[in-house]
């Protein structure tokens, strides 16, 4: 039990999980590495589903509402709308795969509870990290899109802070999530169902202005919607993201993480004895 729980006198006590991000980034970087190569061993494609996969969900969501529903955004051509859908569904399955990986990290990682050389607190930040993976690949897929369509400009230069904010969000809600699914496993099927209220009450394949007045409080307790359209603004609108707007994704990347900082160093003592 003792070597679960930090003494409270030291750094990780007093500064929560977060500061093993300090102490052991770069082997927490080269285990996420790794763990992603080891993930698709074996496969024909290997790491080629990481690519393969956002592709084809990409496709799917752009012929169903362009050619299905035929939603249009007013001054863009349809295929800078095919573009302007990709802005917000690739952090989404960036998100999707980061939080349906991360809320069982510890449970499938109970082997390392009681490690200091890779400490546990550092399984749910992996996840986040894995799930770049298909940031990386979506992004690439966007930029060339925007490039095609002649929709670049100046803005897509603050597309690092965004991404940036939704990566650090991201890790402080698998922090949050974790330690207690080891305690609510039901809470695994909850977040799934979640996740799918996520994607339609996040404005990815419409804007925030064609939504009703009535529901616009549901878009507004999204912390992820507003991402979606910061992404958006900065690399399809050519928009820079207000204050107001930017003060929303700067609170909803701090208030988890370091809420689930703490949450996660301070439940580890409980999570032995559920484990």
């Amino acid at each position: 039990m003792a070597t679960a729980l930090e003494s409270p006198r030291s750094p990780a006590a007093r500064f929560g999980s977060a500061w093993y991000l300090r102490t052991h980034l770069r082997l927490l970087l080269r285990v996420a590495r790794n763990d992603l190569w080891a993930r698709h061993a074996g496969s024909h494609l290997g790491v080629g589903w990481v690519f393969l996969g956002p592709l084809l969900i990409l496709v799917v969501y752009a012929v169903v509402y362009l050619a299905i529903f035929r939603v249009r955004v007013e001054g863009l051509s349809s295929a800078q709308y095919v573009v302007y859908i990709f802005c917000g569904l690739v952090p989404f399955l960036a998100a999707a795969e980061s939080i349906s990986t991360g809320i069982t990290s510890v449970i499938q990682n109970k082997a390392v509870l009681n490690n200091t050389v890779f400490p546990i607190d550092l399984a749910p930040v992996k996840c986040a990290l894995e799930s770049q993976a298909i940031m990386f690949v979506g992004l690439a897929i966007v930029l060339v899109g925007v490039a095609v369509t002649h929709s670049l400009t100046w803005t897509i230069t603050l597309l690092p802070f965004v991404w940036a904010l939704n990566l650090v969000f991201l890790v402080g809600v698998n922090w949050i999530l974790a330690p207690l699914n080891v305690i609510f496993r039901d809470l695994q099927s909850m977040v799934t169902a979640i996740l799918m209220v996520m994607l339609v009450a996040s404005p990815i394949a419409y804007t925030p202005d064609m939504v009703p007045d009535e529901l616009r409080l549901l878009l507004g307790l999204n912390p992820f919607a507003y991402y979606v359209v910061g992404y958006q603004q900065v690399i399809m609108l050519g928009i820079v993201p207000s204050m107001v707007h930017t003060a929303l994704m700067v609170l909803a990347a701090v208030v988890p993480f370091v809420l689930g900082s703490w949450i996660f160093s301070r439940s580890k003592a409980v999570i032995v004895d559920y484990v």
